[in-house]
């Protein structure tokens, strides 16, 4: 959530952010309008309090008839303290309420629109020339069924659509494509971490999930729990309602866990192989740190991103995610979209986030330097979703006879293996 002192001092910043994420702009007027109620009904229950404590002073040293008279007035008292702390707790829910129906307010260079008004930033890598090498590329799917890497059709069988096996070779491509990805972060200083990935109301909540992502979201109803589409969420919650001493920060965690995505609103979009689907695995990046390094730490975690996919030897852009595609806790962030030969373009394979304070306030992490205790920064950024990642290695390092070439990187985790090769049927 953001700091409501800005909202009061700067409603105008506020309401132009929520115009560029393409949200309720007379959220900012309700927020105001409760958070009056909420601060004057305070006042209200605090000069009843101070009035109850001095009659209760009062009435021990009152003469006989003056006692009566004072009594009846505690009677009231009473009653009048009563209904002012409830009238407290209401406002005090509703601003909470409003409050967190609020996106973060975007950074001011963010690019004004919606999913497909981001800039491009950079461009990396050359794209192949299949034509030009004599022969048409083959999709993921066709690659890896005759690699025996992806099983679609019984992973549809026992789960549905967009539900898959990995097998052979595939499910060791997974194994390593996630430990070069941890040994990567490990080297730049992330603690290596296994999340749960069944959470709690607040954690997901506290990390901006519940509010338009909710319909992504898988819920658990009879135990309350959430099943998480990305580790951040864990990692966000690690040290929620915890002081950390600044002298620690940053803190840097590589999370790795299964995820879980509905994919609502994504009917008839890509249906085909593993690119969009119900559950994968990730490597994600999570830091905290002072809010004045978030920018310097956003910066960093697109660097080990790219890194990563340059690592991977895939062609790839870096993009300045637009403000109606940010989703509800990012104030800016930039997406790393792999070329994807059968498609004809990018597509995204990793993000990085700053969230700024948003989180953290939400969840009540604090840093602690000398006297001053307030909301740090969280950012996070994805090292590796292993489907896509898969997707864009079968697809760019195809050979003619449908063998795949493993970049160099990996081939310490594939007892150095160099083809993936189909095998016989």
């Amino acid at each position: 959530m953001i700091d409501l002192r800005l909202l009061r001092e700067d409603p105008d910043r506020v309401r132009a952010s929520q115009r560029a994420r393409g949200e309720d702009v007379d959220l900012v007027d309700a927020l105001l309008s409760a958070d009056e109620r909420r601060r004057s009904s305070g006042v209200r229950f605090d000069e009843l309090r101070s009035e109850q404590k001095s009659l209760g002073k009062l009435i021990p040293k009152a003469s006989p008839e003056e006692r009566a008279e004072l009594l009846a007035r505690a009677e009231q008292l009473k009653a009048d303290v009563k209904a002012a702390d409830a009238a407290q707790h209401e406002a005090d829910e509703e601003t909470r309420q409003l409050l967190l129906k609020l996106g973060n307010i975007v950074h001011s260079d963010v690019p004004v629109g919606g999913e497909e008004d981001f800039v491009v930033l950079e461009t990396h890598g050359t794209i192949r020339d299949f034509a030009a090498e004599g022969f048409a590329p083959k999709d993921h799917l066709e690659l890896g069924e005759a690699l025996g890497a992806i099983d679609v059709e019984r992973g549809a069988k026992v789960s549905g659509s967009r539900f898959y096996y990995l097998t052979g070779v595939g499910a060791l491509l997974e194994l390593a494509l996630v430990n070069a990805a941890i040994a990567q972060a490990t080297e730049a200083g992330f603690i290596p971490m296994l999340t749960p990935t069944l959470v709690r109301p607040r954690a997901m909540e506290g990390t901006g999930f519940l509010g338009q992502a909710a319909e992504n979201v898988y819920h658990l109803e009879k135990d309350d729990f959430y099943l998480v589409g990305t580790s951040e969420v864990p990692l966000a919650a690690y040290h929620m309602d915890e002081i950390i001493e600044a002298e620690k920060l940053p803190l840097r965690y590589a999370g790795f866990s299964p995820c879980y995505r509905r994919e609502a609103g994504t009917y008839g979009k890509d249906t085909r192989g593993i690119f969009r689907v119900h559950q994968f695995d990730k490597v994600e990046m999570f830091s905290y740190v002072a809010p004045e390094d978030a920018e310097a730490e956003h910066k960093r975690l697109l660097e080990w991103e790219k890194q990563w996919l340059t690592s991977l030897e895939l062609p790839f852009q870096v993009i300045d995610v637009a403000t109606g595609d940010l989703g509800a806790s990012a104030s800016r962030k930039y997406d790393c979209e792999a070329w994807i030969p059968t498609q004809g373009k990018y597509r995204e394979l990793t993000s990085a986030s700053n969230c700024d304070s948003f989180q953290a306030r939400r969840l009540s992490v604090r840093m602690r330097d000398g006297k001053k205790v307030q909301p740090l920064a969280t950012l996070n950024g994805t090292l590796c979703a292993v489907p896509r990642t898969i997707v864009a290695i079968l697809e760019n390092h195809q050979l003619a006879d449908g063998s795949v070439r493993v970049p160099e990187v990996l081939r310490p985790y594939l007892g150095g293996r160099e083809l993936l090769e189909p095998v016989a049927k």
